[in-house]
Parts: C-alpha cells; structure tokens; sequence
C-alpha cells in the first residue's frame, strides 16, 4: 500500500543534506538574493517569496522592497524564517494557507525558485490561480530552476561541482556525493519523483492559467541545464 503521509513537504521539514555544509547554503541564499535583487524594479516594490527555504541573507532583498513577503509550507522552516526576520519591520512570514487569503492585487512580484518540480501539474495550476488574484497591476511572476525532461542526477551533480569550486567548498560537494546513494535527498525523488517540463510545455501550461511568459536567457540558479521564466498576467 502506497504511503500517502510522505511527501516532498515532510521531506522538506526534517532535517536534510541537501546543502553539504553550511558555506553550501549560505552561498546558495546570498545568491538567490542576489537573483531576486537583480530583478527589482527601481521602485520599492511588495514581494512575495513562494517556497523561500531558509532565506538566510533576504534582509538583503527586503532593504530593496517595500514588503516582503517569506511564505513557506514546512512549519520547521517557517519557524526558523519567523525567529530569524522577527524584528524585521519590512518581512512578513506566512503559511500557504495565509498566503492565499492576502488581498487580491498586494503583491509586484512573486518569486518561486526551485519549487515547481516537487509539485504536481495540478497543484501548479492551482498556485497559479492564487498567483494571478494576487498579482497587481504590471506585476509578474518569476519562476526559477524549472527541471526540463532529460535532466537527471548525473547533470545536477556536475553542476552542484561546477558551482562548488567556484565558491569554494568543492571537497565538500565532492563528499557529499559520494554519499548520494544512501542520502535521503536521493530516496525521496526515487519515491516521490519529480515534475518536469520542456520549455514549449511550461509556456503553455502558464498560458492556459492565464499568463503570458518568456524564458529568461540565464537560469537564475546555478545548474545552466535549467530554465527560468518571466509571467505576466494576460
């Protein structure tokens, strides 16, 4: 019988290894920051985050924002965001859940990094509904990391050492994989799978939910091998 108790999101709320160390992940947050940075207009702007993780230099961002908004559905994260951004006068943390009753047309921009593949079609589209109620006026929609078919393990890996020695915890990336085939990482998307998209199949399925989208010319992570996009409300 098929456990439905497991899921990416209890995945997500124990404690993993997806990070090998603690330079991994403080390199990965200060540069999706820096994505996320890179994209505002020069206007301060209310800025959703959607699946954030740990969000470790998004001070950063929000010195940039109006508001930001860090909505995550794992309660370890969330917990973990409220304590470290509780004195933040411009951070709001949020559940899905609260995320979905914001006031329609809030937010600028929604930001959505490395996210969608532990989704299903289905729940995207219904994201996607929420998304579009909340998007303002000219506001759009960055979706990050998005997995195309063919893109397996071997790929990821390359990239994570590729990123590795450029940031300068390449032994430990090299460790970290050597430990793959037992990590919980590796169980959990041979048990749960992830969801993939070619490009022409991202466009559309963001069409039929109402947006107009590009691809942007560079991934805004660090794995090239995957795409990430620009929607707008049609």
């Amino acid at each position: 019988m098929k456990d439905n108790s497991y899921s990416w999101l209890s995945f997500w709320d124990q404690p993993h290894s997806i990070y090998v160390n603690a330079r991994h992940l403080d390199a990965h947050c200060r540069d999706v920051a820096d994505g996320i940075i890179g994209l505002l207009p020069p206007r301060p702007v209310r800025v959703l985050d959607y699946g954030c993780g740990e969000a470790v230099h998004h001070d950063r961002v929000a010195a940039r924002t109006a508001e930001l908004v860090l909505g995550d559905g794992a309660p370890t994260v969330q917990a973990h965001l409220a304590e470290r951004f509780s004195n933040h006068p411009r951070i709001k943390v949020l559940s899905p859940a609260e995320v979905e009753l914001l006031p329609a047309q809030s937010i600028d921009l929604i930001f959505a990094n490395s996210m969608v593949q532990y989704i299903t079609p289905t729940e995207f589209g219904a994201l996607l509904a929420i998304w579009r109620r909340l998007l303002g006026a000219g506001g759009s929609v960055i979706l990050a990391d998005v997995v195309p078919p063919g893109i397996g393990l071997a790929a990821d890996a390359l990239a994570l050492l590729r990123y590795a020695r450029k940031r300068g915890f390449l032994l430990a990336a090299i460790l970290g994989l050597l430990k793959t085939a037992v990590s919980p990482y590796r169980k959990a998307r041979q048990k749960l799978g992830i969801t993939r998209y070619s490009e022409p199949e991202f466009l559309k399925r963001l069409a039929i939910n109402g947006f107009v989208a590009e691809r942007l010319s560079n991934n805004i992570e660090h794995n090239p091998a995957r795409m990430s996009f620009r929607a707008f409300r049609t």
